[in-house]
Formats: structure tokens, sequence, C-alpha cells
């Protein structure tokens, strides 16, 4: 009895010597397959916050967009916000798009929806501002026949550089193959404050660039004080969108990669890629 009571006693400080070890990833459920009460929602043409026709649900553990609920789509195209701003990251999404397009919706956005890196705040969108200021990966699905790549890159009000080349066009295909179907798609993003970005699908990197920052155009009726070209982006909200194709997302998860880089601190982590050395603790 004893013996085993050790056995068990020397498991647990295994365990959690293994939790405090600095290499252990802790990654972070933005998503909690509950509710959205850590989000905030924008769509154009209405107020924060107002989830007009139910569009962003919960629905068995998994956070969809619906428009079961639209007569047609004007151009409600809408976005929700985890409610903290991140800098340095990797993002992991898995998604898939489902059913039919609403009635009223581009043509370019069948199949397409997309997550923006680095946007401005919803609180800081007017009411009819279409896209946040931000850097765009784009999903698309196939549509039966031709290619069709996804976590592709589009820059509304920014722009990037591309092999030390600014890079002024609005979208860029990536190197992914095409996803057709209902399938699961999983898409991973590693952000590094403005000096890196990639984005990668099912561990593989189809996209890089660097040095987001504010310019240019393909997006309309923004707060002029907030559109500053030539600002950097440093850091910025991460946000899911609604662009008429129905979509559904069962994992966003985040691994933060600033932090206490001091190996003396209790909360050191060894991936870690910037220091914010202000929250060490010993």
């Amino acid at each position: 009895m004893k013996a085993s009571i050790i056995k068990s006693l020397l498991l647990i400080g295994l365990l959690g010597c293994q939790l405090k070890s600095p290499d252990v990833q802790e990654w972070q459920q933005l998503f909690n397959g509950q509710d959205l009460n850590d989000w905030a929602i924008k769509i154009s043409g209405y107020e924060l916050n107002d989830n007009v026709g139910n569009t962003f649900r919960i629905d068995s553990g998994k956070l969809i967009v619906r428009y079961d609920q639209y007569d047609s789509f004007r151009n409600q195209f809408g976005h929700i916000f985890y409610k903290q701003k991140f800098s340095h990251y990797r993002l992991r999404i898995e998604y898939r798009f489902v059913g039919d397009q609403v009635a009223g919706g581009e043509g370019w956005a069948t199949r397409n929806s997309g997550v923006m890196l680095h946007a401005q705040s919803p609180e800081s969108m007017w009411r009819n501002q279409d896209f946040p200021i931000s850097v765009e990966a784009q999903f698309l699905g196939g549509l039966g026949t031709g290619e069709r790549p996804t976590s592709n890159l589009c820059t509304p009000g920014t722009h990037v550089f591309m092999a030390d080349t600014l890079f002024t066009p609005h979208c860029i295909n990536s190197k992914s193959k095409t996803y057709a179907g209902d399938q699961w798609v999983t898409a991973e993003f590693l952000v590094l404050g403005d000096s890196l970005i990639q984005h990668l699908i099912e561990g593989v990197v189809v996209m890089e660039y660097t040095k987001p920052r504010i310019g240019g155009d393909v997006v309309n009726n923004y707060d002029p004080t907030v559109k500053i070209d030539g600002s950097p982006l440093t850091s910025g909200y991460i946000a899911l969108q609604s662009e008429s194709h129905p979509i559904e997302f069962r994992k966003v998860e985040l691994l933060k990669l600033i932090g206490c880089k001091d190996s003396e601190a209790k909360n050191y982590k060894s991936y870690y890629q910037a220091a914010e050395n202000a929250g060490c603790v010993y």
C-alpha cells in the first residue's frame, strides 16, 4: 500500500516537472466551444456586436457562420474579433466550408472566407466599414474544377514586402493544393510582429512575407485617423470572416511567442521569440 502511494506521488511529481518545463508549449484556446463571450462582432452596416441574422453562432461545440436568417446578402461583410491583441504568436485554425452560398453574395465570395491578422480593433471601425484594416489570410474551397489554393494573402488597407520588394496588389495565391468538398483543413500562421508572417497548410509553408504596414485601398468607409499609411503593423487583433458562404471552425488556438526570456525566471519559455521581461516571475 505504501509503495503504491509513493509511486503515485512520484508520478504526480514527474507530471508537475513536465508541465513546468520551459519547453512545454502552452497553447491558449481562443474559442471555448460553448459561447462567444470572448469575441466582438462587427458586421458592415450595423453597430458593434449587432449579430444580425445570428450570423455567428455556436453549434455542437463549433463556431459557425450561417445565413439562414438572411433573405439576401447585401454586402454585409462581417468579422468576429477575439478580445485581445497579439504581436508574436502561432495561430492554428481548423475550418471547413459547408452548404451553399447565400443569395446576393458576390461570385468571388463563393467558398471564400479568411482570418484577419494584425487587424484594427472592432471599436475603431465605422458603422459602414466593409473590412478591418489588416492582413488577410484568405481561405478558399475548391469549386469542383481547376485549381484554387487556400491560405492566400489579401491586403485590405495594407501592404507587405515579398522578397524585399513592396507588394501592392490586393491578393496573391499561395502554393497550397486545392481542398474541395466539406473536408476539414488545418491552417497555421507564424506571426513575428512586423518582421515575418508565414502561412502553413497541413504543416507546410505556402506563403511568406515581411514588414506588413498600413497602405493601399480595398477598404471603404473607414476612419481616416486610423488609416495612417506607412505605419508598421507590429500587433493587432485576430478576426474570422463572414463573406456570404457558410463556414465552420472547430479549433482556434494560439501559442504566444513573446514573454519572459530570462532562464532564471519561473515563467521562462525556451520557444519565445521576443522578450517581454517585465512579466518575469521569480
